[in-house]
């Protein structure tokens, strides 16, 4: 569907900027990731007036006031559940579902798993803070063990969420990853989400720089990013390091970061980048390499295809329709089990 006719003037950025006042914490996350959802609507082909943007509670959720779209602010953790109706119930919209660690983790776990096993055509961004920071800094289900809050005086002792390994295990068709200071690859990775046909799940490392400031600095911080991230492009073999001289190789069932060269790793031990592949077992690696031991992965995971829950819906009412007609709400409500009671009937 195009943005444009031969009279009209291609969106820009500007078209999905709300008059108002966006309020954060200066110095966000959010600030960034907003201005890249914002660069990257424009260029979908999608009119401005299909696009819907879902939140549930959080500082995340703030986005429905923030993009001069259609939107939905809900309850907490029950986003997926209304971006599934707005999906199904007009399957020529765009939607996406903003949620964050604490709010599509913990009370929206459940309503979270079952938009991505359905594969519902929803572009879910969840933005990984480690933190609840609206409520003011208690640990959140990905904050790590011995993480000090408000709510964890003496540490942390819960085993976190792996955001990524939680939507391998709904069997989600589209997993990726990308992070808040990065705005060109969030661009990318936003793009690649709604080209994809089916629900799409990226998380975003994101910093909260009043509760929980520099939780990512060990991965992507300035002074460690050239090392510790990992970018995956198709079909390229898994480098990492400031000079790409170290690569992911297997050593047995697990995977191993090598120096490549003289005593280290030959190329041909290097793996391949296959976002396609079918099977789980390559994305549930990648999904759990992380910091120290490991770059941390960036990009896209997994992209398969498999039938979606809003067509498949979709279908079974044109099906229905055929075989019986539109149909009325007053014969859907008046049926054959209906009967009248009349008055006095059941006094004793």
């Amino acid at each position: 569907m195009s943005t444009t006719t031969e009279t009209e003037t291609p969106l820009t950025r500007q078209d999905f900027v709300t008059p108002g006042d966006v309020r954060w914490c200066p110095g966000c996350g959010d600030y960034a990731i907003l201005n890249a959802l914002q660069r990257t609507f424009p260029e979908l082909g999608v009119p401005r007036e299909n696009f819907v943007v879902v939140s549930g509670i959080g500082c995340s959720s703030r986005f429905p006031y923030y993009m001069n779209t259609y939107g939905f602010h809900t309850i907490h953790g029950r986003g997926p559940a209304v971006a599934t109706g707005v999906k199904v119930a007009n399957p020529e919209l765009s939607v996406w579902l903003i949620t964050g660690d604490g709010d599509g983790l913990s009370i929206g776990g459940n309503h979270l798993l079952h938009i991505l096993r359905r594969n519902v055509n929803v572009n879910i961004l969840l933005f990984n803070n480690r933190i609840y920071g609206l409520t003011k800094g208690q640990y959140s289900p990905t904050s790590p063990v011995g993480t000090r809050t408000k709510s964890t005086p003496m540490g942390s002792v819960d085993n976190p969420i792996n955001p990524l390994l939680f939507a391998l295990g709904a069997e989600a068709t589209f997993i990726a990853r990308t992070y808040d200071t990065n705005v060109k690859h969030m661009a990318e990775v936003f793009k690649a989400a709604h080209e994809h046909q089916g629900v799409s799940f990226v998380e975003i490392l994101q910093n909260c720089v009043i509760f929980n400031d520099k939780t990512w600095d060990p991965v992507y911080g300035k002074q460690n990013r050239d090392d510790e991230l990992l970018f995956l492009e198709e079909g390229q073999p898994l480098l990492c390091g400031k000079d790409k001289d170290h690569g992911i190789r297997l050593n047995g069932l697990n995977p191993e970061k090598a120096k490549i060269g003289a005593g280290g790793a030959d190329m041909s031990e290097i793996l391949v980048h296959d976002s396609r592949h079918p099977g789980t077992l390559y994305t549930q690696m990648l999904a759990q390499m992380s910091h120290p031991e490991f770059p941390t992965p960036i990009g896209i995971l997994r992209q398969i295809q498999r039938p979606c829950y809003d067509e498949a819906v979709s279908e079974q009412i044109k099906v229905a329709r055929t075989k019986h007609g539109n149909g009325t709400l007053k014969e859907l409500l008046y049926t054959e089990d209906c009967w009248e009671v009349a008055e006095g009937e059941f006094d004793s």
